[in-house]
């Protein structure tokens, strides 16, 4: 089969490099020239661990090519993707299905007889019907198979989840959809990876609910964590014995400066609109969005006072990307408690090991350093916002020599209190 991947973009290009690791003959295709030229060279334009090597290896074995002729590399194609961009719309939270629209009417001019067609992107419930329609009015005389694929990746274990995911879940109208499906993942059949086929609309909400649910768990623990600041409680500890429970688990139960990313807050915004305009409010989830945004402006409140209590106008941060092993900054909790710091006066030193180029496109004003101790000259105050493990076994001696009887806030609990008693710091962290 072959395949075409419209959009090369996070999700696009990752999942274009695994089908072609499974050995199919796939072509991404992205409007924008200087993408396709670096891809072609075998330069990822992401960063995600082991995607370039994924990537040179295909192209090299003729399974994986880029293009920025879209009908050409449709006409022939067996399964098309849509993996393009669904943006927050500005004022309601709705997802932008431009780009969707765009490229399915693309679509719809080159598309062969018998072709399926998946949308990949993160899309509100009905889209996938929609956007048959539309091609259906557009070529009525061709057949063609519509299918909701979503995908569930984390942004640095991307490649992971694609091969070994929890499950895969697909939307479907039609024999010739279900089949077309079962062959694409067979490789992960093989494993006993649970595929989950239904119709188009769950499959659309089932995407949309997952990271809902999981941003409504992260802002739990968050919220619990303040509670244990003021009752004397450790919230790591609390959310260990909590995450033994089988119906809650371990996972996103650490206590931070809250979520962001590309996905999460435009899916709840998203998923929030949606309720709104079925009338069945998603209440939870408005709540969840609203705690989210007061609790960026929190921690960026914290650092403050801790500025003025040590008499300092200079703040180091360590971390601007939404995550570790990223360069994604997208409503990264960062921006925002940065931005705070800076309208009240602060100078900010940063380092992060792959979000500068990425940062520097949307905050000003920023000095940023080569290493995390180059970001310590002359701090009064380092707060750790981001967890790369660049970060998990600083020299805190060398530390306290670079900025003497400072404060560390550790806005991810990576260090213990008791490894600061005999250093000349402060340190303060979430929950404990």
């Amino acid at each position: 089969m072959k395949i075409t991947m419209i959009g090369s973009g996070y999700v696009g290009l990752v999942s274009g490099v695994c089908f072609a690791e499974f050995g199919f003959d796939v072509t991404c295709v992205d409007s924008n020239p200087d993408i396709i030229s670096r891809l072609k060279k075998g330069e990822a334009t992401i960063f995600e661990p082991g995607l370039d090597e994924m990537m040179i290896r295909n192209i090299k074995e003729e399974r994986l090519f880029f293009s920025t002729d879209l009908e050409n590399s449709v006409k022939e194609a067996d399964v098309i993707f849509l993996a393009v961009g669904t943006p927050s719309r500005r004022g309601d939270g709705e997802a932008d299905l431009h780009f969707i629209e765009q490229a399915a009417d693309q679509v719809a001019h080159a598309m062969k007889d018998g072709a399926v067609i998946v949308i990949k992107s993160t899309v509100v419930v009905g889209t996938n019907s929609r956007i048959r329609e539309r091609i259906q009015k557009q070529r009525p005389e061709i057949r063609f198979s519509m299918v909701s694929n979503p995908e569930f990746l984390r942004e640095g274990s991307a490649i992971e989840d694609f091969m070994r995911p929890d499950r895969v879940v697909v939307g479907v109208e039609d024999e010739r959809g279900r089949e077309t499906m079962r062959k694409l993942y067979r490789p992960l059949y093989l494993r006993e990876t649970p595929l989950v086929i239904t119709s188009l609309e769950n499959a659309e909400l089932i995407k949309y609910a997952a990271n809902a649910f999981l941003a409504m768990k992260v802002t739990f623990i968050n919220q619990v964590a303040d509670l244990c600041e003021k009752t004397g409680g450790n919230i790591q500890e609390v959310a260990q014995a909590i995450g033994m429970d089988k119906r809650i688990g371990s996972k996103f139960l650490h206590a931070g400066p809250g979520f962001g990313g590309s996905c999460f807050p435009k899916d709840t915004r998203a998923f929030a609109a949606t309720g709104l305009r079925y009338k069945a409010p998603q209440q939870l989830i408005e709540t969840v969005i609203s705690i989210n945004e007061e609790r960026k402006v929190k921690m960026g409140e914290r650092i403050i006072k801790a500025a003025k209590e040590k008499n300092t106008d200079t703040v180091a941060v360590l971390g601007v990307t939404f995550k570790p092993n990223t360069d994604d900054v997208r409503e990264s909790p960062a921006l925002t408690i940065i931005k705070v710091m800076q309208e009240a006066g602060l100078t900010i030193r940063a380092h992060d090991p792959e979000g500068e180029e990425q940062a520097k496109k949307v905050l000003d004003n920023i000095v940023w350093c080569s290493s995390p101790y180059e970001a310590a000259k002359g701090a009064g105050v380092l707060t750790i916002i981001t967890e790369w493990n660049a970060y998990r076994a600083l020299n805190l001696k060398k530390l306290a020599e670079l900025m003497p009887s400072g404060k560390i806030v550790d806005l991810r609990n990576i260090y213990k209190p008791e490894e600061f008693q005999d250093i000349d710091l402060d340190y303060i962290s979430i929950g404990r």
